[in-house]
C-alpha cells in the first residue's frame, strides 16, 4: 500500500476490502464495519476470496479508510455487488456511466479514502461428475396416492380405476469435454415450485414469509444451481478461451439479461428477470448472446415516492408473477427531472420483502424523500418497481439478440462497440426495442460513451408509439491540471423503455463543463447546459376501478415546450483550518428561460452560489450553501440556504442533520426541509450479505436469519451494538411545477418522473442492532409519519438466540400501514376516502421454539406460534379489515435407535373476520394433525404407517373434514432398488361447497430406483484407491499407556524455555532445537509398542546431558 505521494506506508493499517462477488474468509479484524477488514503492515497483505459457483470476472477494490484525499481527477468507482441469491444480479459487472449534468463537477471534491482496484476471474469449475434422483413407478387405485400431492389425494373428479404414474427427478452436473454441465428434470412438477404449491422465478425462498421460521435450521446456506419455473433446467457453461471474456454458455430455465444492461446502455438497457433459451459466445473478439423467452405475463412499472417510512407500498397491480420484480432505488435532482444522478439496485430478502399477493413492498431499512446536499442540487428519491402482473393475461414472447465487438478486455481500458435488439409480442399488441452503442476507454480516466435507441410498439402503454433516443457522454482528463466533460441526451417523445433508468421523453439536454486546478489549493470551474422539453406532460394516474379490473395506464397530458440555458464559473479555494483542509468556493450561475406554450417559464435570472466546508474535528464537518439571486429570481431557483452537520460515526457510516430553506418564487411557495439521515457509502452498503457472521450456529440459518432480526447498518456505539437515526421535515407540499411537466403525484406508472411530487409533514425513525453475542442477535426499529397525505406507523422488534446448547428461540413482530395509499386517491373518488383511511396496519408476530442437540440427533422439535391481522387487506376492497388469525403447530420427529423412528405434527388455526359488509363476519377454526411410525427389520426391510387429518369449522354451521391413511411394507432388491408394496384410503365429508361425500382406497405396488449414474457412467463415484500404508492420526485421547507422550510434551515445554534464555545469538541450531524437533517427531508418531524410537530418544538425552548442552536441566523427565 502507498500513499498520495507514493511512499509505501510502513505502519500497520486496516484496509478494508470489497468485492463484486464471492466473499472474502478468515479473520474480520472489524465485524462492525463495512466490507472485509485486514491488517497491512510494511504495505503489504494478504486475503482470501472465496469464489462462487458463477464464472465471471470480478473486480476487487482495497481502500484505506483511514487516510482520506481529495482527487478530483479520478473517476469514482463503486464495486457492483452481486445478489447472495444465485441467478439475480446486478445492472452488470460494469460500474453505470455516469449521467452528466452541469453539477457534476461539484460532486468531485469530496474526500476519498487511498483505494486501488484489480480484477480477477472465476473459472469454470469442471468438477468430477455427480448424479443423483430418483425413478418411481407406481400401480395402484387411481386418486390414492397418499405420499404425493395433497390435490391429487381423493380429488373432485375422482375417476375410479387403475392408475399407472411413473414419475422422475434427477440433478446432474459435471464435466463433458471442455464444458460443465449442469441440469435438472422433474416430471412431477415445476423445480421452483415451493412446498406451498407456488412457483416462482429463480425459486430460492429467500424471504420471511416464505421460510418463516429459521430457527429450524442449522445454519447452513441453500443456493439453487437449477432454477427453472418450468420441469427442465440445461447449461453447459465453460471459461471462454478468450483472454478476459465472459464466460461461454447455452442454457435453459431462468436467467437474468445483464449482456443487455452495458455500461454504454441507457436508453437499449433491459434489466428483467425471465424464463427460457439464453446463449452466449464469443468468436475472438466478438461476442455474441440470445435469448427467448415465452412465459412473460405483461410488464409494467410502477414509480413511488417513499414517505420516509419502510412501507408498506401499494404497486398499481394487485397480483404479481413471483419473483419478476426489479427494485431501485433512484436519486435525480427535484426540479430537473429525467436525469439520475445516482441509482442502486435492491435484493429481495437482503433489502425489501414483497407480497406477491398483496402488491406491497416492505423496505428492511427507511428510507427518505429528499436527499439534502449542502454541495449541490437538492435530490429526490425515487422507488422504481418492474415486475409482470400475475393476472390471467394471455402470455407474450419476446426474443433478443446482442452482438458486441471487444476492443481491449483490460479493466481501465475496456472498450467495445455493440448493437443489441428485443421484440416482445402479445395478443397482436407489439414492441420492439433495438440500437447501438460503444465504449471507448483512453486511459487516466478517460472515457467516451455513446449510444442510438429507437422503440416502437404498443404493448407498454396501449399506445402506437415509435421514437429515437441519443446519448453522448465524454470524461477526459488532460494531465492532472485540466478535467473536461461533455455530454449530449435526446429521447423523442414517443420513445418508451420500461425496462431501464427513468427518464423524461420529449427531452433533450447537453452540455460541457471544465475544471482547472491553478495551484495545489486553487480551482477554477466553468459550465454550459441547455434543455428543451418539447412532448407532453403526465396524466393522472386514476384509481382503481372495482368493477374495470384493468391495469392503471399512464395518461398524456398537456403539451410543453420550452427551452433552458445554464451558464456556471467559479473557483475554489481550499486553506488549511486548525490542521485540516477546508473548502470555500464562489460561482456565477445565469439561468434563461423561453416558454412558447406560456409565459410561466419565461425569464433571465443570475445567482450567485457560495459554498463553505469546514472540517471542526476529526469526525465533524459543517457545510453550508447560499444561493442568492441578483435581480430577478428564476420561476424555479428562489434564493436558497442550506446548513449540513456530518458526524463520521464510523468509517462508511455518516450521521447528517441538515436545514434547508428557500423563498417564493413565480411559481414556488417558499418551503424548508429539516432531515437527519444515516448515510451508507455504496462501497460498503452489501457486506451483510456475509451472513455467516449473523448466524446462531446450529439452530438459525445465515440469511434469512439476519432478515428475521433485522440487522441493518448504522453508527457503532458499543461492540456490535449498531444505532440508527433518521428524521425529516418538509414545511409544505412539495407539488413543484417544472419544465418538463405541471401534473403532480406521488406515484406513476411508466418511466417518466416530472409529474413525482411530495406532501408536506414529518418522519422519525430510530433503530438498534445488535451482533456481537454469537448466540443471541437481536434488532429493533421504529418509524413514524405524520403528513398532510396520511399517517404511517412502523414497528419491527426482533430477537433470536440459543437459550441452552440444544434449544433454540426467535421471536418477531412487525406492523406498518399503507405507505402510499393516498396517492391512487383522485379528486372523484371521495366516496373512497373513508373506506381507505380505515384500512388498518398489518400487523404480524411470531415466535418459535426449536430443539436440535448437538450431541444427540434422537429427538428434534419446532414449536411455533403466528398471530396476523389484516394480513390479506388491499385498497381495491378493503374485505379483511380488522381479520385476525391464529395459528399454534408443533411437530417432533423421535428416533430411539436404527430401527424405529417417529414423527408427529399438530396444527391450530383460528381465523376471525372483520367487517365484510352489512355487519357479517365469519370465523372459522382449521386443524391438522398428521402421525407417521417406520419400523426397519433389517437394512432391506422397512414398514410404515402414516395417518392424516384434516378438519375445519365455521360459524355458519358447514364443516369439511379429510382422512387418509396409508400402510407400506418394502424391501430392497440392491442398494438402490425398492420393491413397496401397501394401502392407501382417503376420506373427504363435504367438499368445497360444503356437500357430498366421497372416499377411495385400495392396494398399490411402487417400485423406485436411486439413480447415482447416467448413460456411460457419467455421474458415478468411483472408489478412491487403497493406501498402501494406512494413515494414522494421534488425538488428544490416545495417549500410549506408558505416559511417553505426556513426558514428551512437558519436556518440549521446558526445553523451548531453556532455550530462549541460553541459545547463542549466532546459533542458528542448537542441540536443544534439535531434541525439540526430534521429540515432535517422536510424539507425532507415539506408539506404545515403538521401543526402539523410546530407546533413540532417551540416547540422545543421555548424550546431551553428558555435554552439558543445557545447564538448568538436570533430567529426570525421561
Amino acid at each position: 500500500m502507498t500513499d498520495e505521494s507514493g511512499q509505501i506506508i510502513r505502519e500497520d493499517i486496516v484496509v478494508t476490502l470489497t468485492s463484486s462477488a464471492g466473499k472474502f474468509i478468515g479473520a474480520d479484524q472489524d465485524k462492525d464495519q463495512g466490507g472485509f477488514q485486514v491488517i497491512a503492515r510494511g504495505g503489504e497483505f494478504t486475503a482470501t476470496l472465496q469464489s462462487d459457483i458463477k464464472p465471471q470476472q470480478v473486480r476487487v477494490r482495497a481502500a484505506v479508510e483511514s487516510i482520506r484525499t481529495q482527487n478530483p481527477f479520478r473517476r469514482d468507482r463503486d464495486i457492483v455487488k452481486d445478489s447472495p441469491f444465485y441467478g439475480q444480479r446486478g445492472v452488470s459487472n460494469d460500474t453505470p456511466f455516469p449521467q452528466q449534468t452541469d453539477n457534476s463537477l461539484v460532486q468531485q471534491f469530496k474526500d476519498t479514502p487511498i483505494e486501488a482496484y484489480t480484477q480477477v476471474e472465476f473459472t469454470t469449475y469442471l468438477r468430477p461428475s455427480l448424479v443423483t434422483g430418483v425413478v418411481n413407478l407406481r400401480i395402484g387405485a387411481r386418486g390414492t396416492n397418499y405420499w404425493g400431492s395433497f390435490r391429487e389425494f381423493v380429488p373432485e373428479d375422482l375417476d375410479e380405476g387403475t392408475e399407472v404414474d411413473l414419475d422422475a427427478a434427477v440433478f446432474a452436473t459435471g464435466k463433458v469435454g471442455e464444458w460443465l454441465f449442469t441440469g435438472a428434470y422433474n416430471s412431477d412438477r415445476p423445480l421452483n415450485e415451493d412446498c406451498e404449491g407456488n412457483v416462482r422465478l429463480f425459486g430460492k425462498p429467500d424471504q420471511q414469509c416464505e421460510q418463516q421460521y429459521p430457527v429450524y435450521g442449522d445454519s447452513s446456506t441453500v443456493t439453487s444451481t437449477a432454477p427453472s419455473i418450468d420441469s427442465v433446467y440445461l447449461r453447459f457453461e465453460r471459461s471462454s478461451p478468450v483472454t478476459g471474456a465472459e464466460p461461454d454458455y447455452a442454457m435453459w430455465g431462468d436467467y437474468n439479461t445483464e449482456e443487455f444492461a452495458r455500461v454504454s446502455q441507457l436508453y437499449t438497457a433491459t434489466n428483467r428477470q425471465l424464463h427460457g433459451f439464453k446463449g452466449n459466445y464469443s468468436f475472438g473478439p466478438v461476442q455474441i448472446t440470445g435469448l427467448y423467452a415465452n412465459n412473460i405475463e405483461g410488464y409494467t412499472r410502477d414509480i413511488i415516492v417513499p414517505d420516509g417510512t419502510s412501507g408498506d407500498y401499494f404497486l398499481s397491480r394487485r397480483l404479481l408473477v413471483p419473483g419478476s420484480e426489479s427494485v431501485y432505488l433512484e436519486e435525480e435532482e427535484i426540479n430537473r427531472p429525467g436525469t439520475v444522478l445516482d441509482r442502486k439496485q435492491l435484493f429481495r430478502g437482503r433489502d425489501y420483502e414483497i407480497d406477491y399477493n398483496r402488491g406491497t413492498v416492505k423496505l428492511y431499512k427507511s428510507v427518505l424523500s429528499v436527499a439534502t446536499q449542502p454541495f449541490g442540487p437538492t435530490l429526490v428519491r425515487r422507488l422504481v418497481i418492474s415486475y409482470q402482473p400475475d393476472e390471467g393475461e394471455e402470455r407474450s414472447t419476446l426474443v433478443g439478440g446482442r452482438v458486441q465487438f471487444n476492443i481491449s478486455q483490460e479493466t481501465d481500458r475496456k472498450t467495445f462497440l455493440g448493437g443489441s435488439y428485443l421484440r416482445e409480442y402479445q395478443d397482436g399488441q407489439d414492441f420492439e426495442l433495438y440500437g447501438a452503442d460503444f465504449l471507448l476507454s483512453l486511459g487516466n480516466g478517460s472515457q467516451i460513451v455513446g449510444e442510438f435507441a429507437r422503440s416502437s410498439g404498443s404493448l407498454l402503454n396501449g399506445d402506437d408509439g415509435t421514437g429515437n433516443a441519443y446519448r453522448l457522454e465524454a470524461i477526459g482528463n488532460i494531465g492532472d491540471r485540466l478535467n473536461a466533460r461533455a455530454y449530449y441526451r435526446s429521447s423523442d417523445e414517443g420513445f418508451s423503455n420500461n425496462a431501464t433508468y427513468s427518464y423524461t421523453a420529449g427531452q433533450t439536454r447537453y452540455g460541457g463543463s471544465l475544471l482547472a486546478r491553478v495551484t495545489n489549493t486553487t480551482f477554477l470551474t466553468a459550465a454550459y447546459d441547455y434543455e428543451e422539453n418539447f412532448g407532453r406532460s403526465s396524466g393522472a394516474t386514476p384509481f382503481f376501478d372495482v368493477f374495470n379490473p384493468e391495469p392503471p395506464a399512464a395518461s398524456a397530458g398537456s403539451r410543453v415546450n420550452n427551452e433552458l440555458q445554464t451558464i456556471r464559473a467559479g473557483i475554489l479555494q481550499k486553506f488549511n483550518f486548525v490542521g485540516r483542509l477546508a473548502d470555500l468556493s464562489l460561482e456565477y450561475v445565469n439561468r434563461s428561460r423561453e416558454d412558447r406554450v406560456s409565459d410561466q417559464f419565461e425569464g433571465d435570472a443570475s445567482q450567485l452560489v457560495s459554498r463553505l466546508k469546514l472540517p471542526l474535528t476529526q469526525a465533524l464537518t459543517f457545510q453550508a450553501q447560499n444561493e442568492l439571486n441578483l435581480g430577478d429570481s428564476d420561476p424555479l431557483y428562489p434564493n436558497r440556504t442550506t446548513l449540513a452537520l456530518d458526524w463520521k460515526a464510523y468509517p462508511g457510516v455518516t450521521f447528517r442533520l441538515a436545514h434547508q430553506f428557500y423563498d417564493d418564487s413565480s411559481v414556488l411557495r417558499g418551503n424548508s426541509i429539516t432531515s437527519l439521515d444515516t448515510i451508507v457509502e455504496h462501497k460498503f452498503s452489501d457486506d451483510t450479505i456475509l451472513s455467516g457472521q449473523y448466524s446462531v450456529l446450529s439452530g438459525f440459518n445465515g440469511l434469512q436469519g439476519q432478515g428475521a432480526v433485522g440487522i441493518n447498518h448504522g453508527a457503532r456505539i458499543a461492540p456490535g451494538l449498531k444505532l440508527s437515526l433518521g428524521y425529516q421535515y418538509v414545511f409544505k407540499n412539495i407539488f413543484n411545477s417544472n419544465a418538463a411537466d405541471g401534473l403532480f403525484q406521488t406515484s406513476v406508472v411508466g418511466s417518466n418522473t416530472a409529474s413525482l411530487g411530495l406532501f408536506a409533514g414529518s418522519v422519525y425513525s430510530v433503530g438498534l442492532d445488535y451482533s456481537d453475542n454469537p448466540n443471541f442477535k437481536a434488532g429493533a426499529k421504529f418509524e413514524y409519519r405524520d403528513g398532510d397525505d396520511d399517517d404511517n406507523l412502523v414497528i419491527t422488534a426482533a430477537a433470536a438466540g440459543k437459550l441452552s446448547p440444544a434449544l433454540t428461540a426467535l421471536v418477531r413482530f412487525q406492523q406498518a400501514g399503507g405507505a402510499n395509499i393516498p396517492v391512487y386517491l383522485p379528486s372523484s373518488s371521495s366516496g373512497f376516502v373513508g373506506r381507505v383511511d380505515d384500512l388498518g396496519d398489518a400487523i404480524n408476530l411470531r415466535f418459535g421454539l426449536a430443539y436440535r442437540d448437538p450431541n444427540s440427533d434422537k429427538f428434534n422439535g419446532l414449536l411455533k406460534y403466528e398471530w396476523r391481522q389484516n394480513y390479506g387487506s388491499i385498497p381495491e376492497f378493503n374485505t379483511d379489515r380488522n381479520s385476525n388469525a391464529h395459528v399454534l403447530s408443533g411437530e417432533g420427529i423421535y428416533a430411539p435407535n436404527w430401527r424405529w423412528e417417529f414423527y408427529g405434527k399438530y396444527a391450530f388455526r383460528l381465523a376471525t373476520s372483520g367487517d365484510l359488509g352489512n355487519n357479517q363476519s365469519n370465523d372459522s377454526n382449521t386443524q391438522l394433525a398428521q402421525l407417521r411410525a417406520t419400523y426397519r427389520m433389517g437394512y432391506r426391510t422397512d414398514l410404515a404407517v402414516e395417518g392424516r387429518w384434516i378438519g375445519q369449522d365455521f360459524d355458519s354451521g358447514s364443516d369439511y373434514n379429510q382422512f387418509g391413511v396409508a400402510v407400506e411394507g418394502g424391501y430392497y432388491l440392491t442398494p438402490d432398488l425398492r420393491l413397496g408394496v401397501g394401502y392407501s384410503f382417503g376420506s373427504v365429508d363435504y367438499d368445497r361447497d360444503f356437500s357430498g361425500y366421497r372416499s377411495e382406497g385400495g392396494f398399490y405396488v411402487n417400485i423406485s430406483l436411486k439413480l447415482n449414474e447416467l448413460l456411460g457412467g457419467f455421474g458415478l463415484q468411483k472408489p478412491v484407491p487403497k493406501q498402501q500404508r494406512e494413515s494414522e492420526i494421534p488425538t488428544a485421547s490416545r495417549q500410549p499407556a506408558n505416559g511417553l507422550q505426556n513426558s514428551q510434551s512437558k519436556l518440549i515445554q521446558r526445553l523451548k524455555q531453556t532455550q530462549a534464555r541460553t541459545a547463542p545469538a549466532n546459533q542458528l541450531q542448537t542441540p536443544q532445537s534439535i531434541l525439540i524437533e526430534r521429540l515432535k517427531q517422536v510424539q507425532a508418531l507415539a506408539v506404545p509398542q515403538n521401543t526402539e524410537l523410546q530407546k533413540s530418544t532417551i540416547k540422545l538425552i543421555n548424550s546431551l546431558r553428558k555435554r552439558s548442552a543445557f545447564r538448568r536441566f538436570s533430567g529426570g523427565e525421561e
